[in-house]
């Protein structure tokens, strides 16, 4: 009898390790730790869209009077207090018709700023989107459960903390003159915010502002105690090509192109 039981104990435990990898669809995984906190990476367009030498209709620079103006949306991000983060956590390839009731607002405040299409974790190369889901929405368990919920919820958190009000109300405007100091920048977000945000810039040129938060959507301190900015940076705009302008000024390409 005590042979027996310790063989269906073994089963047991053998079961509970099994389950434990296994993905939402069945697949098995590694498993992986779970994170520590978000951090929501916002984009400045007019930096990003400065560097556009080819158009095509995914890229949200292209859009003429439509181009975005105000910070978008790169993601939600998982990540871990030892300044590392978990990827691809399960096997979910993303599905396009699981956001269709949020694709106006995704089309608005998380665009692709680029042609070329995102590597994904299990499908490839494809949307944007794909590569968020798969690659940081997967791992935002037990948070965020589905693939509709990690875009809603970043949406949600998005518009709560909008970072380009608080700068614009702080003075701190598009422009492709003036220079700004990056400590007043940071001020502006940590008085607003109670929480100090991480600014990533190219050369002066700010080019994304992350900020971080407890799991429950709180704001905290972000982690980075280096910046790839200078004292002084820029909030560049970006005037968007007319459809006069288009054909003379960027090369137009196909999406299939768009590599």
């Amino acid at each position: 009898m005590a042979s027996l039981s310790a063989q269906i104990l073994l089963c047991i435990t053998l079961m509970v390790a099994t389950c434990s990898m296994i993905g939402v669809n069945g697949s098995v995984e590694g498993v992986q730790r779970e994170f520590d906190y978000f951090a929501l990476s916002l984009q400045w367009p007019g930096t990003i869209c400065h560097r556009t030498r080819h158009c095509c209709s995914s890229n949200g620079c292209c859009r003429g009077s439509n181009s975005p103006t105000e910070f978008t949306i790169h993601g939600l991000w998982p990540d871990y207090n030892d300044g590392t983060w978990p990827s691809c956590c399960f096997r979910s390839q993303f599905d396009v018709k699981e956001i269709s009731t949020l694709m106006d607002a995704l089309e608005k405040y998380w665009p692709s700023l680029y042609c070329s299409k995102s590597s994904t974790c299990f499908s490839g190369k494809g949307l944007f989107w794909a590569h968020e889901w798969e690659k940081h929405g997967t791992c935002s368990f037990p948070v965020i459960r589905d693939e509709y919920s990690y875009f809603l919820t970043t949406l949600n958190v998005y518009f709560k903390y909008n970072v380009t009000k608080i700068l614009n109300e702080a003075g701190y405007v598009p422009s492709n003159s003036e220079r700004y100091p990056l400590g007043g920048i940071v001020s502006a977000i940590e008085n607003s915010f109670r929480a100090t945000p991480e600014v990533v810039c190219s050369k002066d040129s700010v080019e994304e502002i992350r900020l971080c938060f407890y799991k429950d959507f709180k704001p905290r301190n972000c982690l980075a105690s280096k910046t790839s900015c200078p004292k002084y940076v820029s909030l560049p705009a970006y005037v968007a090509l007319g459809s006069n302008e288009s054909e003379t000024d960027i090369e137009w390409i196909s999406d299939d192109e768009a590599l």
